[in-house]
């Protein structure tokens, strides 16, 4: 094992929104996005100022609760280095990136943020610090990446203790690799890039890349039960994981990786998804996979959803097996159409005339290419062989379901800028424009109704607060009985001070039909805080009750990530 990083080598995001400084979303060279913005939300860009990034100084950070005695016994466990409590730190540290996290972070809303942050190098250091945070009665929070958008990281407003943020980043090492098995023990600190930095040297893969694969860990995955956009192929996190290792007030906890289970209720799953509520992860032993030779997405048009869902489930239930399918609904095919940057070669020139001429052919055909054609991307990888004889397959799939081929262009554009989605909130942000995410799971029989219903619901919440909103989605994520959807919401605020309150509006009509058609509140986004409200509706009485006696049972003293998931 090579030496731990340094604190200052632990990529972290800007304190005020997502990822690095000098990347931004840039409207300008994108001439279908200010129309559409203007149509849907009522933003006319060319006539409002530039905003300026909010600065830290501007707001009043509070002191940190932790006591000198506090302070002195960590740095003896972990060493001055490797503990920070300056202002930015501990600001960055006290917000995921959910919207409400954003807002309040932006606004200089440090009602209550961690006291403190430590940097563990080692699996006995985060031993150390949680048998210290018992004796003391301090709040231990687990951190990844701090790119949860449920509030999972976020510290109770009402906790009067001392808040600890363990950020894990320092513990990122590949350890081993099982050739044999394919089977590789990871440290939880890992972030994405560097954990496929790692494997890929060595010719392999773990195929788990979400939307905030550059700023989310591998623990962080664990413990929010998270689906990265290949998972088609390569599962949801709680395939992908085989074993855990957890310090737990207790001691260490470990799950074997093993292929199956039949030891009773599995500890493993107890892990899986919670929170940081049991105990700590330091470490997985995941499925790792061969580079394929060959890998290429490929884009299709359908004329409305209706014919992309039957598609979408006729390959799905097919012999084909892609890395990942999606399908866009007809406003979010318009919306990405929006983000194509204005031509300036004479190959995008080009591209740009042919896909005109085709657009002309579509609406020859009687197609709507303004609100209803749907676009959709698939994934396929292996042998040049396997490849060519699945894109065969799920072409004629497409053309029997209404849709046309366009090829690998899109489909190579679309797996390019596949992580820049998160930049585009920050952008509306800065000009009151609140845009969020809220996604589920349905089977394959209820996701049309689920769609209509949602959008339905969403725009009567618009219409209640008498302001615009713009909505979409796409399906993803397929299994053999059902897929995921995953809607995208956008409208301007009035005020400051009721911000919040319409956003919490908008959001409770989303969420609440997911729950009263049947769907769970949440697919792959964590239930932190943000979707803590319909937890109990999701799992029913009995279940509520069960989970939370498991915390209260395992963190009587509520020192673990208290508040998260469920309420005592």
């Amino acid at each position: 094992m090579s030496t731990p990083l340094r604190v200052d080598e632990v990529k972290r995001h800007k304190w005020w929104g997502w990822g690095l400084d000098d990347v931004t979303f840039n409207w300008r060279n994108k001439p279908g996005f200010q129309p559409l913005a203007k149509e849907k939300i009522g933003l006319d860009l060319f006539e409002m100022e530039e905003p300026t990034e909010p600065l830290l100084t501007d707001f009043e950070v509070p002191a940190s609760r932790l006591s000198a005695a506090q302070r002195e016994a960590l740095v003896a466990v972990l060493g001055e280095d490797n503990l920070r409590d300056d202002d930015e730190f501990r600001v960055v540290h006290s917000f995921g990136r959910s919207l409400p996290d954003l807002f309040r972070a932006r606004h200089g809303d440090f009602t209550r943020i961690v006291d403190a942050v430590v940097y563990p190098g080692t699996e006995e250091d985060v031993a150390a610090v949680l048998r210290l945070a018992l004796e003391q009665d301090l709040v231990l929070i687990p951190y990844g990446g701090g790119s949860n958008i449920s509030g999972s990281v976020t510290p109770d407003a009402a906790e009067q203790r001392p808040t600890l943020s363990l950020n894990m980043g320092r513990m990122r090492e590949v350890l081993e690799i099982d050739d044999t098995s394919g089977l590789a023990r990871v440290q939880a600190g890992a972030y994405g890039p560097d954990l496929e930095e790692q494997l890929s040297a060595l010719g392999w893969t773990m195929g788990h890349f979400p939307d905030s694969f550059t700023y989310s860990t591998l623990g962080g995955w664990a413990a929010t039960r998270s689906t990265g956009m290949q998972s088609d192929k390569y599962g949801d996190i709680e395939q992908i994981v085989r074993g855990l290792r957890m310090v737990h007030p207790d001691g260490t906890v470990v799950t074997k990786a093993v292929p199956g289970r039949d030891s009773g209720p599995s500890v493993h799953e107890m892990i899986l998804g919670s929170e940081g509520r049991l105990g700590i992860i330091t470490e997985a032993t995941v499925q790792v996979h061969r580079i394929a030779p060959v890998r290429q997405v490929i884009a299709y048009m359908y004329p409305d959803w209706e014919h992309g869902i039957r598609g979408m489930h006729a390959i799905a239930r097919s012999e084909v097996k892609p890395t990942f399918t999606r399908l866009s609904d007809g406003p979010e095919t318009r919306f990405s159409l929006a983000l194509v940057k204005e031509p300036t070669s004479t190959k995008s020139k080009v591209m740009a005339k042919v896909q005109d001429g085709l657009f002309a052919y579509l609406r020859s055909r009687g197609w709507d290419t303004t609100e209803e054609m749907c676009i959709s991307y698939v994934c396929f990888e292996g042998t040049k062989e396997r490849v060519e004889r699945d894109q065969a397959q799920v072409k004629k799939i497409v053309a029997k379901n209404g849709g046309i081929t366009l090829g690998a262009g899109p489909g190579a554009v679309y797996d390019q800028k596949k992580f820049d989605t998160p930049y585009l909130r920050d952008f509306l942000l800065n000009y009151q424009v609140f845009g969020d995410v809220c996604e589920t799971g349905g089977s394959w029989s209820d996701l049309n109704e689920i769609h209509a219903t949602v959008y339905q619901n969403y725009y009567a919440a618009r219409a209640r607060a008498g302001g615009p909103g713009f909505m979409f989605c796409h399906m993803s994520h397929t299994y053999h009985g059902g897929a995921c959807l995953y809607f995208t919401f956008a409208f301007p605020y009035t005020s400051e001070e009721t911000a919040l309150e319409e956003y919490q509006d908008a959001k409770n009509a989303v969420q609440q039909t997911f729950v009263d058609l049947g769907s769970p509140v949440s697919h792959h986004h964590a239930v932190g805080i943000e979707h803590r409200p319909w937890i109990t509706q999701d799992i029913g009485e009995v279940g509520a009750r069960m989970v939370r006696g498991l915390f209260a049972d395992n963190d009587p003293g509520r020192n673990l990530n208290p508040g998260k998931i469920i309420e005592p």
